[in-house]
């Protein structure tokens, strides 16, 4: 009971946390596209590769049922996700290590690292989408450690909606299978599972082939060609992106990296199929993610982030390292290093640079720090018939058609310009 009170606690303190540092206009990116969705309030009816299926239906039924602006019911899914996400974290935590105190770390450590949070703190898909990873993640880790087999059907009904959040999911499924095949002898529970993941995961092709739609538009978009071109990197890109990967990693899980990387060999050593599975998991998620030619691509680590700092708990529950709790507050700190790395970032020239150059969205704090209260807004940037210096005509395409809807509903401009 104790650690669903600390669950719950933790849920609130981090509601607190993403609410009060949330957008207060509604910011570049795909942003503006979700909140239109819900403000014309069109159900999804086929679970393409963009539609993200789940997460705007979700969003709309949030909106009808509340009576809350879409803006405000888009904030109260990503914020609420986010929040419950972090919860979870704790709690796999928790059943793994058996030690509150590493648990509660890992917690606060996934809870400010910077990819997550940020999504916390705008209206994207992410962090719905990481609350029903983290569920699958929670339930695997319940058979592993509890030997609680109903989890093992839980696994496949987490996974299976997941996958009508994000496309991204179907990474995930071999480590589902080397699971479900580590549980064959738990004959009835592994063959519901297999039947109830088929029967969600075939769903999705039966519901857009049902609209008229082609059997691969689940997987496929005509909106880019991102899989194509990140195939055609050379050797070069690919190093780079390599490496690019690792300053993601640094900039999210900072000095608790050690941790991570501990804690991965403490769990090789003590359940190797657990270490399979996750390592699965993870090398997809992250290889996927690293050479996945978008300007995005950070948001993609996101469910290997999730693994991580899984994995920095175990690590801080080692007896090598028990001497750590009397410092383990310093994960308190970790806001601080985002505002030293802009400050730092504002020193040198070519920082200065990049600032001016993004400054009609904002500068390199849209960049360095995770919170996105007082931003600039895509929409004043657009009603404005502002000029950014680079191409942003697929944010301004969505921004003018949001901003045709609220005029056509008795919005004026001035009134525009403030959401």
């Amino acid at each position: 009971m104790k650690q669903y009170l600390s669950a719950a606690a933790l849920f609130f303190i981090f509601l607190a946390i993403y609410y009060i540092g949330s957008f207060t206009k509604i910011p570049f990116a795909d942003c503006v596209g979700f909140v239109l969705s819900v403000e014309k309030g069109e159900f999804e009816t086929a679970a393409t590769a963009t539609s993200h299926f789940l997460y705007t239906n979700t969003a709309i039924f949030i909106k009808n049922l509340t009576g809350l602006h879409p803006i405000e019911a888009s904030r109260l899914l990503v914020v609420a996700s986010g929040a419950f996400t972090v919860s979870i974290v704790y709690l796999i935590v928790k059943t793994i290590t058996k030690t509150q105190w590493t648990a509660i770390t890992a917690a606060f450590v996934f809870g400010f690292s910077f990819s997550f949070w940020r999504n916390a703190e705008i209206v994207e898909v992410y962090t719905y989408n990481s609350l029903w990873i983290s569920l699958f993640f929670l339930s695997m880790v319940k058979v592993f450690i509890e030997k609680k087999n109903v989890h093992i059907i839980l696994s496949s009904l987490f996974l299976g909606i997941a996958l009508w959040v994000h496309i991204q999911n179907i990474l995930l499924i071999p480590a589902l299978l080397i699971f479900l095949f580590y549980f064959r002898q738990e004959k009835r529970y592994a063959s519901f599972s297999v039947i109830l993941f088929a029967l969600l995961f075939s769903s999705l092709f039966i519901l857009n082939m049902s609209q008229g739609l082609p059997f691969k538009a689940f997987y496929s978009s005509d909106q880019g060609t991102w899989v194509e071109d990140s195939l055609k990197q050379t050797p070069v890109q690919l190093v780079k992106d390599f490496f690019q990967s690792f300053i993601y990693l640094i900039y999210n899980f900072n000095i608790f990296i050690f941790f991570g990387i501990a804690g991965m060999g403490l769990l090789y050593k003590a359940n190797r199929q657990m270490f399979t599975v996750f390592f699965v998991a993870a090398l997809l998620v992250y290889g996927f993610a690293t050479f996945y030619l978008v300007s995005d691509n950070y948001v993609f680590f996101l469910p290997f982030n999730i693994i991580f700092a899984l994995s920095i708990g175990y690590g801080l529950s080692s007896v090598k390292y028990v001497s750590f709790k009397k410092f383990s507050w310093v994960c308190l700190l970790i806001p601080l290093g985002y505002i030293s790395a802009y400050n730092v970032v504002l020193l040198t020239e070519k920082g200065r640079e990049a600032d001016a150059f993004k400054k009609y969205k904002g500068g390199m704090n849209y960049y360095l720090l995770p919170w996105m209260n007082d931003n600039v807004g895509i929409l004043e940037f657009t009603v404005d018939n502002k000029v950014a210096p680079e191409p942003i005509n697929w944010m301004t395409v969505s921004a003018k058609e949001y901003i045709k809807v609220l005029k056509n509903k008795g919005y004026t401009e001035e009134e525009i310009r403030k959401l």
